[in-house]
């Protein structure tokens, strides 16, 4: 999968408002909905960081939204220099599933 960075057009320094855009087709397949929360491992130079996302959410599960937002995840984006980008140039990310409600970055996806 490729999921490409989203925020919210607040770039708060804390982490706050950034996260990952899912496609729909890959949410779709990859993606419960009876599921509350899924963790995301984010590769640091100490191995993964973990975070937590929502999507028992209307919004995670509309045509036009599909983002997994969180303050970790949007820390390790600034933290490893991925946020913030350029306007209409986020970067995007190899992502795998990794067990049950579970997904890991794999590497970032040269634009």
């Amino acid at each position: 999968m490729i999921w490409t960075a989203w925020n919210n057009s607040k770039h708060h320094s804390t982490g706050a408002g950034y996260g990952f855009k899912v496609d729909a087709i890959d949410r779709d397949h990859y993606f419960n909905r009876g599921w509350h929360a899924v963790t995301i491992e984010l590769p640091s130079k100490d191995g993964f960081v973990t975070a937590e996302a929502n999507v028992a959410k209307r919004s995670f599960w509309s045509p036009q939204c599909r983002e997994l937002i969180g303050k970790e995840i949007g820390h390790w984006m600034l933290a490893e220099g991925y946020a913030p980008w350029p306007d209409s140039a986020p970067p995007k990310f190899d992502v795998k599933p990794w067990g049950e409600r579970r997904f890991r970055v794999i590497r970032r996806v040269a634009s």
